[in-house]
This record gives C-alpha cells, structure tokens and sequence, in this order.
C-alpha cells in the first residue's frame, strides 16, 4: 500500500476482531512512530503498549470510568497504546515559551500518524482516542510527576463489515486552502 492509499482509506476503527496483534505488528508500528520528525529532534513520546489481557482489562477500569466511560468500547480492542507525553529538551521548551505553542503535542501528533499509517499499512485498525480519565491512566502507570498520557490508541484487525462512518466527510479543498492571502 503506497502513502496516498493509506491516507485515502484509513479511518478510525471502533470494532475489533478478535485475532491477535502480535509484538513483531506492534514493532513496526513504532518503529515508524519512532522515526517521526520533532522539533529540535526532542523526540518527546513514549509509548507504552498493552497488549495483556489483565493488565487491560484494570487499565480499562481505570482509564474509562465514570465521564469517560462512553470510549470503554476501547476495552475490546486486542491492543491498547499509551503516549506518554514528555515537555521535549531545553531548546524546544524556548520554542513553546516564544511562540506560546506546545510544539511536543505537535511532534506526538506526527509520530501518532505515524504509528496509525503503519498500522493501516500492516491490516490493522486504529482509533486514535483522547476521551479518558488522564490522571487515573498516569496513576495507573505509576509516572512520574510531570508526565501525562495525551493519548491512546486501540489497535487490532477490523471487525467484519467495520468501515468508515459517512459522518465523517471531509471539506473540500477549496474550503480549507487559500493562496496567498486568508479568505
């Protein structure tokens, strides 16, 4: 599958089949997640990856409770992956101050398309979910002070007849582009 393909026909999967995810999947995906450009190369991620069913299964409780718990469909997903976010070095921190951006949510992002792209690539579906109990899920993993989990993902092959919502259209070109000046 070329890079176009994949972008054309990627799209967030929300049923799950229950056939295994395997470690060597899960490599490349971050492997191509770990490739991803940053700025000043700080490389502010880390992903923890939970692929066991137990471990899941009580990040699950945690992570999906109470206001959150209209994303614990992501409890069936085979694989679930946490970014932990880090602030990025010393330079990029200058960067966020200056230009009032957080530049290291900027970076997950690229690396998380990543991640799916690969996926997608591989057969896999993806959703990419930012609708979780972020404390409990830092709490869960034990982080140390200053670090969050922005995001997760679920992971796992499509469940039959899975596609994409007609909800989700996208506009049209001439709607988001302007040359040369904003209209």
């Amino acid at each position: 599958m070329d890079v176009k393909t994949a972008i054309e026909t990627r799209h967030s999967v929300r049923r799950f089949s229950d056939k295994p995810v395997t470690r060597e999947q899960l490599n490349e995906c971050l492997e191509a997640a770990r490739l991803a450009p940053s700025a000043c190369n700080s490389q502010p991620w880390h992903y923890i990856v939970v692929d066991d069913p137990n471990v899941k299964e009580n990040f699950c409780k945690e992570a999906f409770s109470g206001v959150y718990n209209m994303t614990v469909w992501a409890a069936k997903a085979p694989v679930l992956v946490a970014v932990v976010s880090d602030r990025g070095n010393f330079t990029s921190r200058i960067g966020n101050f200056f230009r009032d951006t957080e530049f290291f949510l900027v970076d997950q992002g690229i690396s998380g398309e990543h991640f799916v792209l690969r996926a997608w690539e591989l057969g896999l579906g993806t959703c990419w979910i930012g609708w979780f109990n972020s404390d409990k899920a830092a709490k869960f993993f034990h982080l140390p002070k200053g670090k969050k989990i922005e995001h997760l993902f679920a992971v796992g092959y499509p469940a039959e007849g899975e596609k994409p919502s007609i909800l989700h259209g996208r506009k049209k070109l001439e709607e988001i582009v302007s040359y040369n000046t904003y209209k």
